[in-house]
């Protein structure tokens, strides 16, 4: 039986998101665009060891907050697609910058791959980023890339499969958000929790989270729930 795995590949425009997809995708790629909208969709196959992996470059966002058609596109995808795994682009010589789209991931219960690219950058601007403190922090696995010139590709798919092989061992992170909107979030979280159907197709606490912030979006599914 043939083994697939679907992964996400999400981003900060000018990450180099476009470039790590067509270096894992090559001419095995397709354009059509988004249902219901004119937004461009792109996808794409590789293959790494007996898996065929699905790609799909999702548009490039700096969060997850709906505020733009492109972020709803985004986070529905990952949200009611739930694919196997979710490969963030980051930008090594932006860091923090881009962490903030870590963090949305993070919530959402991502199965979490970074791709660190820029690296290069990085160095010529002597940033000294321990790999393996952040991967710990994060839980996730970081993987060195410099997209321009297609190296650390291998590397990513490896990521990308051992990620998926192991994904029931792996340690959710949670951010922390102090006591007292802790306090609030596990209110809505035990609410949330009561409803079988609605745990099934999203993270509580995520959902938690986002009615705190009053996302518009979030209370469009929870008033059709």
């Amino acid at each position: 039986m043939a083994k697939e795995i679907t992964i996400a590949l999400a981003g900060n425009p000018n990450s180099g998101k476009t470039t790590v997809f067509n270096n894992l995708t090559g001419a095995r790629q397709h354009v059509g665009n988004w249902p219901g909208v004119t937004v461009e969709k792109k996808e794409g196959t590789c293959r790494h060891r007996d898996y065929t992996i699905k790609v799909v470059d999702l548009p490039g966002v700096y969060s997850l907050t709906a505020y733009s058609l492109d972020e709803v596109i985004a986070r529905n995808f990952i949200v009611e697609e739930k694919p196997d795994s979710v490969v963030q682009i980051v930008d090594a010589s932006n860091l923090e910058r881009n962490l903030y789209l870590t963090t949305q991931l993070l919530e959402l219960g991502a199965n979490l791959v970074i791709a660190l690219n820029m690296s290069d950058v990085a160095d010529s601007r002597d940033y000294r980023i321990d790999v393996n403190q952040l991967s710990a922090l994060l839980g996730t696995p970081i993987v060195c890339m410099v997209a321009s010139k297609n190296n650390g590709t291998k590397e990513l798919l490896e990521a990308v499969v051992n990620t998926f092989e192991n994904r029931t061992e792996r340690a959710k992170v949670k951010i922390d958000y102090g006591k007292e909107v802790e306090e609030e979030i596990a209110k809505l979280e035990g609410l949330i929790s009561e409803d079988d159907e609605l745990c099934r197709k999203y993270s509580p606490r995520w959902l938690a989270i986002k009615l705190l912030e009053e996302d518009e979006e979030v209370v469009k599914k929870l008033s059709g729930a």
